[in-house]
Formats: C-alpha cells, sequence, structure tokens
C-alpha cells in the first residue's frame, strides 16, 4: 500500500502480543468480521464482511493507519504462539453529521473487536490496557470510548481499563452510545484520570 511505512510499534503484555496487521492475517480478519456476533455493534447500520476481497481492503484500511505517531489498529495475538484473537484500534472517531463521509472530531477512539474463540478470558481488557497506556503515555491527552448501550461486555472492558462513564451521546458516528473517557495523568504518567466534562 503506498506510504505505508509500518510505524504501529508492537506492544506486549503479560500474554500478549499486538502487531501491525499484515496480508497473512486476511483470512483471520475475513472469519472475525465475517461472524454477527462481531459485527452488530459496530457502526451505524453494522454488517458483515461477505468475501476475501472485502477482508483485504479492511487490512489495507488498518495498516494506512500505520504512518500516525501514536495511532494505529493492531492485530492482537499470543505472545508464545502467535494465535490470533481481535483488533484493537486506537484512530480518530468521526463526528455525527449529515453527510458522509463523516468528519473527524479531532479527538481519538480506542476499540476492540475480538474473535469469539477468545472471550471471556480477559484478553479485550489486557490488549486495551496496553494501547491506552501507550496512548496516554505517547502525548494524547485524551481517550474516548463509544459502545452501543447495550453492549455490556465492551462497557465492563473500558470500566476495567480505567475509562470513566459520562453517560449517553448521539455526537459520534451518526448513533446513540455510551462514551467512556480516559485522561492523561497531571503528573505525566499517562495513567488514565477521571475527569471533568464531556
Amino acid at each position: 500500500m503506498p506510504g505505508y511505512r509500518g510505524a504501529v510499534r508492537q506492544l506486549t503484555t503479560d500474554r500478549l502480543l499486538l502487531r501491525p496487521w499484515t496480508d497473512d492475517d486476511v483470512d483471520f480478519a475475513l472469519d472475525l468480521h465475517s461472524r454477527w456476533e462481531v459485527q452488530r455493534f459496530l457502526g451505524a447500520e453494522p454488517r458483515v464482511v461477505t468475501d476475501r476481497a472485502e477482508a483485504a481492503d479492511r487490512v489495507a484500511r488498518y495498516r494506512s493507519l500505520d504512518d500516525h505517531p501514536v495511532h494505529g489498529v493492531w492485530l492482537i495475538t499470543d505472545r508464545d504462539g502467535g494465535r490470533r484473537h481481535g483488533s484493537l484500534l486506537l484512530k480518530d472517531i468521526p463526528l455525527s453529521g449529515p453527510s458522509l463521509p463523516l468528519l473527524p472530531s479531532g479527538e481519538t477512539e480506542i476499540g476492540w473487536h475480538l474473535h469469539p474463540d477468545s472471550w471471556g478470558h480477559g484478553y479485550a481488557s489486557e490488549a486495551a490496557a496496553a494501547v491506552l497506556a501507550h496512548a496516554l503515555g505517547g502525548g494524547l491527552p485524551r481517550v474516548v470510548a463509544v459502545t452501543y448501550p447495550d453492549n455490556h461486555a465492551s462497557q465492563r472492558v473500558a470500566m476495567r481499563i480505567g475509562m470513566e462513564h459520562r453517560g449517553t451521546t448521539e455526537r459520534f458516528y451518526n448513533a446513540r452510545s455510551e462514551l467512556f473517557v480516559a485522561e492523561a495523568s497531571v503528573s505525566g504518567s499517562g495513567a488514565p484520570r477521571a475527569g471533568s466534562g464531556a
């Protein structure tokens, strides 16, 4: 892909390696995003990926974020063995608006999408905590997460990693969602802190 420099930094946790997506991951992207149980909470009008070409386009879009110094989309894998679990994203979040494409809001979003085989093991919380620390430690003053009101599992992840629930919003994605916020600590440690205002 033109302009791709592979700037997404690998991150590790006790159990996980978060790495850039590659062309070798397209089949996993198809498996992940062709599942309604994964897609049902994504976007204003959720839909499943239906073919390999669409999955390859998605991986190319993930890789296009690799040129940002802090943002990116990581593939969550086992640290030992490389088993794929899902994706963790840190990117601009679009404002709601009357026309497509939606315009950037100037805020950064964190989000996670895991394969159902990887649910219930704490991988989302472990990976999200690492990326949130990377974001706040990398100079971002604030990171938001939005979830569908019925996506209680993702809401629990956001709270586990130290994000504060700020209520319901329609500010992003032309969708009603629950808003979670983490802000860099005043001490500069990068650890999330609850902030004021939304």
